[in-house]
């Protein structure tokens, strides 16, 4: 049996694992079944980032897709969420879901793809049924694990944004005033004409791991992480500063990463979905861009909060035409004295 074959049979033990049973239902049963619209079924389907069969008739839903219609629609029935607000949060928990998704499977499929192996190249290489009883072995010990610390994490997560969010009665929670940055890898694009997939996964790597521990110590929060950038807030400008002259600091130490270029803004920034949005949002990506490689630039307002500031200094730059902003007149900031981040 080919390495194809042996990879289709787990791939098929796995998936009847992972749905919760076969593939029993038409788009036009589950319809019927959940008591939905058919067009609202496959508007949920596709917000949750799935593709719809070309075949109307294929049977490609499982009790599983059906008891997850239920219950999205469920927050809707209970007023726990705004009818309009249900396929963004189908959307959003789709992408996030993809993504954990992508790096899981890549952790456990070597793995799992070794055993197999391992056991077929002592027996029968045909036994089909060896190889689906092991794939389901593996999977049946996997996935609770993966699951158990999945929700633990999304659980503790949850507590930790819920402490920061909780608003008073007249309120607007979804706008909050924050400092908002990016950090960017200078000469990305052309290092990765030059790096083979390994490095480039190791580079990745370093820097995903240096910049989340560094904003996690200074009390801020990665928003997201694209490729060679790494979008982050604080509660306080003093925070963000602190972080982005650490993130600085660290990279330059490293010398097997580039250098960064940080921009930062202070303001009133809409938070939706676990994204930021806003002019704070653009005036700190625009700064980003602007700046030199190993330079900090910051904002009016930023600049205003840390003004006084005896571990800060600022220096006034020329001002910036960038797309979208008429004039932005950004400070650079350094650290006041001793060059070297402090425990804090």
């Amino acid at each position: 049996m080919t390495d194809n074959q042996i990879s289709s049979v787990v791939q098929t033990e796995i998936e009847n694992t992972l749905l919760g049973g076969e593939r029993r239902y038409t788009r036009a049963d589950i319809a019927e079944k959940s008591g939905l619209p058919l067009e609202r079924v496959v508007q949920l389907w596709i917000a949750m980032g799935f593709p719809v069969h070309t075949d109307p008739s294929a049977v490609v839903y499982t009790d599983a897709d059906l008891d997850a219609l239920r219950l999205i629609t469920s927050l809707t029935e209970q007023k726990v969420i705004k009818p309009e607000m249900e396929v963004a949060i189908a959307r959003t928990l789709g992408q996030s879901m993809s993504r954990l998704a992508e790096w899981q499977v890549a952790v456990v499929n070597s793995h799992i793809l070794d055993r197999i192996t391992s056991h077929t190249a002592s027996e029968d290489p045909a036994d089909l049924d060896a190889i689906r009883r092991d794939a389901r072995s593996i999977a049946a010990q996997t996935v609770p694990t993966l699951e158990a610390l999945q929700s633990y994490t999304w659980r503790r997560h949850l507590a930790a944004t819920a402490g920061r969010s909780i608003a008073g009665p007249t309120e607007e929670t979804t706008s909050r005033t924050l400092a908002v940055g990016f950090a960017d890898m200078v000469g990305y694009t052309s290092l990765t004409r030059r790096l083979g997939i390994e490095e480039l996964t190791t580079l990745l790597e370093e820097f995903e791991s240096i910049a989340t521990n560094i904003i996690a110590r200074g009390r801020g929060s990665v928003i997201k992480n694209v490729g060679d950038e790494v979008m982050f807030s604080a509660q306080t400008a003093e925070d963000a500063a602190h972080i982005a002259l650490d993130l600085q600091y660290a990279f330059e130490a490293h010398g097997d990463i580039p250098e960064l270029r940080i921009g930062l803004a202070w303001g009133s920034v809409l938070a939706r979905y676990g994204d930021l949005y806003g002019s704070v949002v653009n005036i700190a990506a625009r700064l980003t861009s602007s700046a030199h490689p190993g330079t900090i630039l910051v904002d009016t307002a930023m600049t205003e909060m840390l003004d006084g500031d005896s571990e800060f200094r600022l220096k006034a730059i020329r001002s910036l035409r960038v797309r979208g902003f008429h004039k932005l007149k950004p400070h650079a900031l350094r650290r006041s004295a001793d060059d070297r981040p402090k425990e804090r």
